[in-house]
């Protein structure tokens, strides 16, 4: 488990941390534009929903080792060609096209390699029986430490190295990604594998078929656009409102990991004793309340701490789907499935940042008001249709 599954999600946890928070920095800091910034989050996470078309696809068909290994040395590769050509333009188009392209690529490539390892951890886990959620836990763990380090790490080399350091590190994380990808090959029996224009329908029909996994998806897509919107104005409300550096926009999210750390290990025990539906709805009410609370915040330390809160909140959810959906999908169609599922959730990170580049910046508190309360409904409706399905009402113990 440690060579084959823990160490390639740390490093590709790692270098996915720093790609999705680091470069619409790095679009600030070269552009000095709200509105890019916002396009620039767009950018980077339209081609990530493209690449689902195709990546739950290609990892039934030809395993997790192979995708994983070519996405993460494409991503290295682009990552390294635009800390070689960025120091060398001047502030103006070509800078601006070269880091919209690299927002736009390490999307394509980041997403394709998540798959891999995603699906690796879903057969982990089916392996693990009654102890899903446990090793979804560890998972989730790993994503968070890197959530927590990779912000960070990111806007302080930014502040100090430039984007030169930045990306040579996450070529780094890339490069090891590749090297640790596991030796065996995970994937299903040859006739489970399909042409890559059905996989999207696959997983529909999988998802239609397991109404309780669907209304989970579909609470959690309405409370990622707040979120997401979060995500892609925190540079501009920081940076510019607010007057902090690019290392406290980092900062912020770092801290933000350890509040939803620490609420993976303690939904850990808890689903262990109470089941999956009522720690689900105490984590969705932890969220939703810290979210409409965030609209109104007016200082950086209360801007940080209810963040904190609310990605504690979005952890536990987490922790939720994702036992959920190792648990009911069938093996055979994992990979098409989590495409999907991982498609409608992160639907709403575009839209949020269109929100961005189109809404003025002193607008943007009236946006997140709005936001929150649809994740509020979202929740309770999701949660509300939950109520009885066995499968959430069950405790591990």
């Amino acid at each position: 488990m440690l060579r084959g599954i823990y160490l390639p999600r740390s490093t590709d946890a790692a270098a996915f941390a720093m790609a999705t928070y680091g470069i619409p920095l790095l679009v600030l800091a070269t552009t000095n534009s709200a509105a890019l910034t916002g396009l620039a989050f767009a950018l980077e996470w339209i081609p990530r929903l493209g690449a689902f078309a195709f990546a739950g696809a290609l990892v039934d068909r030809h395993g997790t080792t192979t995708v994983l290994r070519y996405a993460s040395v494409a991503r290295a590769l682009v990552a390294l060609a635009a800390a070689y050509f960025l120091p060398q333009q001047e502030a103006g188009l070509g800078a601006t096209v070269t880091v919209m392209v690299l927002a736009a690529s390490t999307g394509i490539f980041t997403e394709c390699s998540y798959i891999a390892v995603e699906t690796a951890g879903g057969v982990a886990s089916r392996e693990a029986g009654a102890r899903a959620h446990r090793v979804q836990s560890v998972l989730l763990g790993i994503d968070q430490v890197a959530t927590l380090s990779g912000p960070a790490l990111a806007g302080l080399l930014l502040q100090w190295t430039g984007a030169t350091g930045m990306l040579l590190v996450i070529a780094v994380f890339s490069l090891l990604t590749s090297v640790l990808a596991p030796r065996q090959c995970l994937r299903p029996e040859p006739a489970g594998a399909q042409p890559v224009g059905k996989g999207l329908r696959t997983g529909w029909a999988t998802l239609r078929a397991l109404p309780a996994l669907g209304w989970l998806v579909a609470g959690l897509t309405v409370s990622n656009l707040a979120v997401g919107l979060l995500q892609a104005a925190a540079p501009v409300i920081i940076v510019k409102q607010l007057g902090h550096s690019t290392a406290d926009v980092g900062f912020i999210w770092s801290v933000a990991a350890v509040a939803s750390l620490g609420a993976v290990l303690l939904c850990r025990k808890a689903i262990d004793r109470f089941g999956l539906w009522p720690v689900g709805v105490v984590s969705a009410t932890i969220a939703a309340t810290a979210c409409l609370a965030v609209s109104v915040a007016g200082t950086y330390h209360a801007y940080l701490a209810l963040i904190a809160v609310l990605m504690a909140g979005e952890g536990g959810m987490t922790v939720v789907l994702r036992t959920l959906r190792s648990r009911l999908i069938p093996p055979d169609v994992f990979g098409t499935t989590l495409s999907l599922t991982i498609l409608l959730l992160l639907l709403p990170f575009p839209v949020a940042g269109v929100l961005v580049a189109l809404v003025p910046p002193a607008e943007l508190g009236h946006v997140i008001t709005l936001c929150a309360v649809l994740q509020a409904a979202g929740l309770f409706t999701a949660f509300a249709r939950l109520r009885a399905t066995p499968a959430l009402r069950t405790s591990f113990a």
